[in-house]
């Protein structure tokens, strides 16, 4: 989900088209969630875009306490991988823990047979290999108090695409989350994301909800307890373009009353800026089952940039009409991403007081050990402040569009400042942190590669 990337039309490859980034600076008073400091001039060192971080003085309780009697807003609070290896989910299950998430999904991008380039083998059994890392995997969720959702997607990349109304088909996907309710799983999900039927809306919708039901029976034959999440075909937007209606209402009448369904958000694309309550009502009403918010924030897609500054514009009162609340991460950049999903964990836990502002300073807080470290961090921040303070999308490098920007406008030796400025900051990321965040910083040497490069 949130990719630019192949998709299978269930009978034919054919390029998902290029989404339309909403560019817009977001109004961060919007809906109470609170506000920045903000500034473009020389004052934030390396900041490239208008957020500036304030370190505050002290570690405060984390995610914002909640009032006496209240519960948390979203029952469900946590993330998934984004083609994470097994390594990477177990460095950050502890950290989802220490944040108060009680939630991780696999990508079904993890369990693939190649990623580069993309194949998906879902009817073959895992390799050996595989289920003993994701056997870890499970394991330490259940010790450390998080919920494991088992996931897959039997359509994308996919030679050979699921068909819905094959007994064979469903038996072969079956079997990968038969094998997972060995292990003690008991929520799962289903994900036909970006992937376009050639049927009418409603054959589509039936035939996904056919699959559902008929894996979710199965698993409830061995466990009433069993939960199921699926992800359908049109999974963001208010849900009233007429095909997307159509679907939803189809599959409203047809899926298993129990299950949960996957929403993105606001908008018309997978990318929600904003994300609100009539929309969240709206899709509800539609598809008429309980929702699971898909944050698309902090995801960067596999591109080469970072996405570090906090969520914002969801608003206070989501939880109202939404059960879940699940993070998109980076890819391979894991370490530093609990800075962004510690504000996640922040707004998901206590949406009401939530204050980006704050939540930042204190996750930075909470991943730094010592006062440079945190400098480093807040400095970081502002230079990759992320697509929600910045605009554009998951792909977008603030670093190099500011320093293009300098460059233009200013001249090159304005832009040489910038670039000497993110050498030093390069420099102090590698000193105060030898032998962690290796993927961040190759991200970063990339980019004084690039500047340097330029004419």
């Amino acid at each position: 989900m949130a990719q630019t990337r192949k998709i299978r039309k269930r009978g034919q490859f054919m390029k998902f088209p290029k989404l339309k980034w909403v560019v817009a600076t977001v109004l961060f008073c919007f809906a109470g969630i609170g506000s920045f400091a903000r500034s473009d001039t020389a004052e934030t060192g390396v900041a490239t875009s208008s957020l500036k971080v304030q370190l505050p003085s002290a570690t405060l309780p984390f995610p914002e306490p909640l009032s006496t009697n209240q519960q948390p807003g979203f029952k469900f609070r946590g993330t998934k991988g984004w083609d994470w290896t097994s390594e990477q989910y177990l460095q950050e299950i502890p950290w989802l823990a220490k944040f108060k998430m009680n939630f991780l999904m696999n990508c079904y991008l993890s369990l693939f047979a190649s990623n580069h380039p993309r194949i998906n083998e879902w009817w073959k059994p895992l390799p050996d290999s595989t289920k003993r890392a994701f056997a870890g995997v499970i394991h330490s969720c259940q010790t450390n108090g998080i919920i494991f959702c088992f996931c897959m997607n039997p359509q994308l990349a996919s030679e050979r695409p699921l068909n819905p109304t094959n007994t064979e088909d469903l038996e072969d996907l079956t079997r990968h989350y038969l094998w997972a309710q060995s292990l003690g799983v008991k929520w799962f999900s289903i994900c036909v994301d970006d992937v376009q039927w050639t049927q009418t809306p409603s054959v589509a919708a039936a035939q996904d909800a056919f699959m559902v039901n008929t894996i979710l029976t199965r698993l409830r034959a061995q466990d009433p307890d069993a939960q199921m999440i699926f992800c359908p075909g049109p999974y963001f937007g208010d849900g009233t373009k007429p095909n997307d209606h159509l679907y939803l209402q189809t599959l409203a009448r047809s899926l298993d009353a129990r299950v949960y369904v996957f929403w993105t958000g606001d908008g018309d694309s997978a990318i929600a800026h904003r994300i609100t309550v009539a929309a969240a009502t709206s899709y509800k009403s539609a598809v008429n089952h309980r929702l699971f918010l898909w944050d698309n924030y902090p995801v960067n897609d596999e591109h080469e940039t970072l996405n570090l500054g906090p969520v914002t514009g969801r608003a206070p009162d989501l939880c109202d009409v939404v059960d879940g609340y699940m993070s998109n991460p980076m890819t391979t950049q894991n370490q530093i991403n609990r800075i962004p999903l510690a504000t996640c964990a922040d707004y998901a836990y206590n949406p009401w007081q939530y204050d980006p502002a704050r939540s930042i300073g204190q996750a930075i807080r909470l991943v730094a050990e010592t006062t440079g470290q945190q400098e480093v961090l807040r400095s970081l921040v502002e230079a990759y402040p992320g697509f929600l303070a910045a605009g554009g999308g998951p792909g977008t490098n603030p670093v190099r569009k500011k320093f293009h920007e300098l460059k233009k406008e200013a001249g090159s030796r304005p832009a040489l400042e910038f670039l000497n400025q993110m050498n030093t900051l390069s420099g102090q990321f590698r000193n105060e942190f030898p032998g962690e965040f290796d993927p961040e910083k190759k991200t970063v040497a990339a980019d004084l590669a690039w500047m340097k490069a330029q004419p």
